[in-house]
């Protein structure tokens, strides 16, 4: 996947009041349930409820922000140092967004992922822009979707879930930084370099996080 910013998809981002200042982003995390399919890659997606106020009714992989108590659940195992370094924090930070991911997956789907932190990977990290009312530094991890125990079942927080190609999902209401992670997961199935997608003066902007 090269360096170009890909295409502004829905970023059903509002606009902050003018003269107002940016935002401090709140940290978040997601999880891309990963599985090989008829047709390729498959990924778990749902779609946001209509009135949410960040992102309403497009289709995203699970997750959300961060919550203080993520940071007491214990994993069974760390993540590598590769991945904690990848995702810009302290590994005690790092630890708390993983376990986050998982427990947005389950309160969002159902599912249940073993907190064996050492089997999930980095994908990339984005950056709401400045203009957002609402910002978050988001973390999406990559775990292989035989790791989740159940049934994925729609929740107040996702419908329409189900594993979708990446050429499907491609074709869904989604935004930006979903198009940019699905492009990637397309061109190399999730196993190259993590990325970090933010924004130029508007303009969606990607830089590799590099290899450690």
């Amino acid at each position: 996947m090269s360096d170009e910013p890909p295409p502004l998809v829905n970023a059903n981002v509002p606009a902050r009041p003018p003269g107002a200042r940016p935002v401090e982003p709140r940290h978040a995390a997601s999880l891309i349930l990963l599985r090989q399919g008829a047709n390729g890659p498959e990924v778990l997606m749902g779609r946001r409820p209509r009135k949410s106020s960040f992102a309403p009714d497009v289709f995203v992989f699970p997750g959300g922000a961060l919550d203080k108590a993520d940071f007491a659940l214990k994993p069974t195992a760390p993540l590598s140092p590769e991945c904690v370094a990848r995702t810009g924090a302290s590994p005690r930070l790092a630890t708390a967004l993983a376990m986050a991911a998982l427990r947005e997956t389950h309160e969002e789907t159902g599912l249940i992922v073993a907190p064996d932190l050492s089997r999930l990977r980095l994908a990339g990290r984005a950056i709401t822009p400045t203009m957002s009312p609402i910002r978050f530094h988001a973390r999406f991890f990559v775990a292989d979707a035989a790791l989740a125990q159940g049934d994925p079942a729609e929740t107040p927080e996702l419908s329409d879930l189900s594993f979708r190609s990446v050429d499907e999902a491609l074709k869904l209401p989604i935004i930006d930084v979903t198009e940019a992670m699905l492009l990637r997961l397309r061109d190399d199935g999730g196993t190259a370099d993590p990325f970090f997608f933010g924004y130029r003066r508007g303009r969606p902007w990607i830089r590799p996080l590099g290899a450690l």
